[in-house]
């Protein structure tokens, strides 16, 4: 006699239940890789000769298939439920596949008849097909999760370092601003109070060699135009040098002047000039790439 299984009847309830639960709240739209992973195990699950033949690989696409559901629930990103759910329904495959090859078995055994132990043969590499492409994408889902906790993780710390630089998130990424006190007055030298957090910033970007800097020079309205073009210019090319002198590659820093374009401040009072009188750093995201203003 074969071992009896937990009752399919239990999941289908559940099921059942987070559909009537769904139709009186409002939520996203059904994920349709998880709905087919659903139809597929209740129509394996229909199938008395599951339960009869293959009750331990139901039992792992049923967990699989709550795995595809809690990451559902959790709103975790559509292309993790995705996975999860096409794991489900290769979990689903395998049990099918069981069910055919100990099907073919038992008409082996009981007529023994050569084309069922062929059918045999061909149902066995099949299953043994499925369980394998499964082991690959559970072995590459784990990978994936991983390096996204490491990156993850990289970029919490790479936040923290960065905010005691006093960098402050933007739509283009993290932004350190070297104010007009940090120069002397419509000069392009850094002072040593500059330099310092130069140097601390070129120990983050040796830490962090996938990221890029981009470094913008403003200043206010005073002066002409083509005078404040090239002050900003020759201070943002201050910064990129002082970080070359701390041994960050060419490569990695570019530069753009702005002049007195794109105040921050009222150009009308001393205050406002004085914050548009600055040097921005932009960091990249760990692809080396920032996003255009």
């Amino acid at each position: 006699m074969h071992a009896r299984t937990p009752s399919v009847c239990s999941l289908t309830l559940a099921l059942l239940g987070v559909s009537l639960l769904s139709a009186c709240s409002s939520v996203p739209t059904p994920n349709a890789q998880l709905g087919q992973a659903k139809a597929d195990y209740q129509g394996a699950a229909a199938d008395p000769r599951t339960t009869r033949l293959a009750a331990t690989e139901l039992k792992r696409a049923q967990d699989a298939l709550n795995e595809a559901q809690a990451a559902w629930d959790r709103q975790d990103t559509p292309e993790d439920v995705n996975h999860l759910a096409y794991l489900a329904r290769q979990r689903v495959a395998i049990a099918r596949e069981t069910v055919a090859l100990r099907s073919a078995e038992q008409t082996a055994a009981s007529t023994g008849a050569t084309r069922a132990n062929i059918q045999l043969e061909a149902r066995t590499q099949e299953a043994d097909a499925a369980q394998r492409k499964t082991d690959q994408a559970l072995a590459e889902a784990t990978a994936a999760k991983q390096q996204s906790d490491r990156v993850q993780a990289q970029n919490q710390v790479l936040q923290e370092r960065l905010r005691e630089l006093n960098a402050q998130p933007s739509p283009r990424g993290l932004v350190l601003t070297l104010g007009d006190v940090l120069f002397d007055v419509d000069k392009a030298q850094l002072k040593p109070a500059g330099l310092r957090l130069v140097r601390q910033l070129s120990m983050v970007l040796t830490d962090y060699p996938q990221r890029q800097v981009l470094i913008e020079g403003f200043t206010d309205n005073t002066g002409s135009t083509e005078h404040n073009l090239g002050l900003s210019g020759q201070r943002a090319n201050a910064v990129r040098t002082a970080l070359l002198g701390e041994g960050i590659s060419a490569a990695r820093v570019s530069t753009q002047s702005h002049g007195e374009a794109r105040p921050v401040g009222d150009n009308n009072s001393a205050d406002g000039r004085q914050l548009n009188r600055r040097v921005e750093i932009v960091l990249s995201d760990e692809r080396g790439l920032i996003s255009g203003r």
